[in-house]
């Protein structure tokens, strides 16, 4: 670029070249723009070197997975059926806010359980210590 054609050479002298009085014009070139500005644009080859998932979804979480709150396990039980002051051997897991019966662990005698879901595991091993899934 010629130098006598340059914006500066007509503004010597002006203090401000035409940007105003008090620093409009100042860090104005360092920024390219705010925020998450540019990332599909200008701002691409830093997207893919520093943070190449920013964009897209994670295809191990789908949206509409359903996952019950509270479980408890069948080695649990035991537990929590000594701590419970009727040994009637009935747990009612359900009254307890426990949604699901998972099966890790052993059952410690014959208890019946009235749970919402449980595992076919879960039901297994109750079952052959001679209790019932209600």
């Amino acid at each position: 670029m010629p130098t006598r054609t340059r914006k500066v050479r007509r503004m010597r002298g002006s203090r401000t070249h035409g940007y105003g009085q008090v620093g409009q014009h100042r860090h104005s070139g360092k920024q390219g723009g705010h925020g998450q500005a540019g990332l599909h644009k200008h701002k691409w080859s830093w997207t893919v070197k520093f943070e190449p998932d920013h964009f897209g979804r994670d295809p191990f979480r789908p949206p509409r997975r359903t996952r019950p709150s509270r479980w408890i396990n069948v080695g649990d039980l035991e537990a929590l059926a000594s701590g419970m002051a009727g040994k009637t051997g009935e747990l009612d897991l359900a009254a307890m806010g426990v949604k699901k019966l998972l099966g890790s662990g052993d059952a410690g005698g014959p208890y019946r359980v009235r749970v919402g879901s449980f595992t076919k595991r879960a039901q297994a091993k109750i079952e052959a210590a001679g209790g019932k899934i209600l």
